[in-house]
């Protein structure tokens, strides 16, 4: 099967723009009408460390990062030995030599250029235009077309003043043609330019903040975490304009106390986090379940426990997220594919929240946090908004009353007759504290029994494929994307797979589940990037399914291949 895509790794140093030039080719692509899908890695500490950046474009829609690259190229030595075991026959490295600070072992069947980053930066006298060079010269040895590439560096370096720009400029054609002096010898290229249509390239993280804007929120609080900071920076930077609040909390208890606040006032409210700051609001989350309070948060993940790995990818909150309260404690748990998730399941969980006043969690995590892809430009008429039950002024105000759909009219404070105690006790249908009997049933009863619903509220879960199959590969998150292509690859193989694809994870579609077991015949299997295999654990608990579980912890997603030999193996 002829190969449709393009894959480009750079690696080197913090500090040498390998992130600012992945960015530039991502752009540039988009731009061109392909499809992007990103993925970077960095250190956590600010010192700095090896730093990749992984491009993936294609004339044809992209799920995930894919298995390895095609061409990769080495800022220095550390860079090369990071990856020098993937350098395998067929695929191509670009180096910084001569006069970078290393000499390679070209493997056999492995093409190789080498590019002089560092002296041609020197001669330059600006160790910081090394980005550029190497930019300019895998534009010129994989036609990546240098017109939109221009264009993206116009946009980037205008601001900062013309001779920023021309020298940003005059870097990148130097490197042109030092890749234009070298002998192409391979057959990797950019797929050919198509018209874009109207389509942003964006990250997951700017997508979540996005949809919370396109979601009509009005208030937004946080503290600062990594992988989840720039879902508030976009916020920051587009709430206010349309009236909304954003407030930076002195700390996690502070951001979901005050999101707690604002959406008592009557004001649609969010947050933002990674799993330390979602223990950390544990308890406020259980206040919002007992008080009936909308809140959503949205909880990046990333590798832990305790600090973890804050710049690693993982799938290690589903405990947290849906028993992590003490007491009987309801919640809404959703979880995001990719970037254009991140726009609409904002916007739903929002929605839910509304609805249901409980707490939704939406979960997204570091891999998908930082990548960005191409997306349909959003139209805000395609979103309804929904809004909370209000009460409408007649008879008796009771906040936690008693209702056929368990949901209870809200007033916002200061409403005339509206007058009530918001508590985390428990209590009767006015309010009033109550510690036992007869209330205690009826409302715990009502806590739970409104949230029946939920499933007919959301989408049903995708499979994917019709019919029987030998294999069933139930994935959750960024993790399906990766299940996408190596079921799609099975099949060409003549394999009977089917793909299963939750997005609500709790409460649990169970029916859904074993419907779709049993036309697998039982056979299950289920990835996911967590030691524990939490969903899997789930799966077992809820259901009559005995799932086959395939976790893996080291920081990083699976790639397609993996998903592929492991289905050959269970098969």
């Amino acid at each position: 099967m002829a190969k449709k895509d393009l894959i480009i790794r750079l690696g080197g140093e913090g500090g040498e723009g390998v992130v600012s030039a992945g960015d530039f080719i991502a752009a540039a692509c988009a731009r061109a009408g392909l499809e992007v899908y990103t993925f970077k890695t960095f250190p956590a500490e600010i010192k700095g460390g090896y730093c990749m950046y992984q491009v993936r474009c294609s004339a044809d829609r992209v799920y995930n990062q894919g298995d390895t690259f095609d061409v990769f190229c080495a800022f220095n030595g550390e860079a090369y030995e990071m990856n020098k075991h993937l350098l395998i026959p067929g695929s191509v490295f670009v180096y910084d030599g001569p006069g970078g600070d290393f000499e390679p072992e070209i493997p056999e069947g492995v093409t190789a250029y080498p590019i002089p980053m560092t002296k041609t930066a020197q001669a330059l006298k600006s160790k910081r235009s090394k980005n550029m060079v190497a930019l300019g010269a895998l534009s010129a040895l994989f036609n990546i077309y240098e017109g939109t590439l221009k264009e993206v560096l116009t946009k980037k370096f205008k601001s900062k003043g013309d001779d920023i720009l021309e020298f940003n400029l005059g870097a990148f054609d130097e490197g042109k043609k030092l890749g234009e002096a070298l002998t192409k010898v391979d057959d990797y290229k950019v797929a050919v330019p198509k018209d874009p249509g109207d389509v942003i390239i964006i990250s997951g993280n700017e997508a979540c903040g996005m949809g919370a804007v396109l979601g009509d929120l009005d208030f937004f609080s946080a503290y600062p975490i990594t992988p989840a900071t720039e879902v508030a920076k976009f916020v920051a930077e587009h709430l206010p304009k349309k009236g909304g609040t954003l407030l930076q909390a002195e700390d996690e208890i502070a951001s979901i106390a005050q999101v707690l606040g604002a959406s008592y006032a009557g004001k649609k409210s969010m947050t933002a986090t990674s799993g330390p700051g979602l223990a950390l609001m544990s308890e406020l989350l259980g206040m919002s379940t007992m008080s009936e309070i909308p809140c959503f948060l949205i909880d990046v993940q990333r590798g832990g426990p305790s600090t973890g790995m804050p710049t690693k990818h993982e799938q290690s909150d589903l405990f947290i997220a849906i028993h992590g309260g003490h007491g009987d404690s309801p919640r809404i748990v959703m979880s995001v594919e990719d970037v254009k998730d991140c726009i609409d399941m904002t916007v739903e969980g929002l929605n839910l929240a509304e609805k249901y006043q409980c707490p939704v969690i939406l979960l997204s995590d570091g891999s998908l946090a930082f990548s960005t892809q191409t997306v349909p430009a959003p139209n805000t008429n395609d979103f309804t908004h929904v809004n909370r039950k209000r009460w409408d002024g007649t008879g008796e105000f009771k906040r936690y009353e008693l209702t056929d759909d368990n949901i209870s009219p809200m007033c916002d404070p200061g409403t005339p007759g509206g007058q009530h105690i918001a508590t985390g006790l428990e209590h009767n249908e006015a309010g009033a504290p109550r510690y036992g009997g007869a209330d205690r049933v009826k409302q715990i009863n009502k806590r739970f029994g409104k949230l029946e619903t939920v499933e007919a509220s959301c989408k049903p879960t995708e499979v994917d494929g019709e019919g029987d199959a030998d294999l069933g590969i139930i994935a959750w998150g960024s993790t399906i994307g990766v299940v996408r292509e190596a079921v799609q690859r099975l099949r060409d193989e003549g394999l009977k797979v089917k793909g299963f694809y939750p997005k609500l994870m709790w409460p649990m579609p169970v029916g859904q589940y074993e419907a779709f077991a049993k036309s697998c015949g039982g056979n299950i299997l289920v990835p996911e990037v967590n030691h524990q295999g939490q969903l899997a654990h789930f799966i077992r608990s809820e259901t009559t399914i005995k799932p086959i579980s395939y976790p893996i912890s080291e920081g990083l997603p699976f790639t397609p291949s993996m998903i592929v030999e492991k289905s050959k193996e269970v098969l």
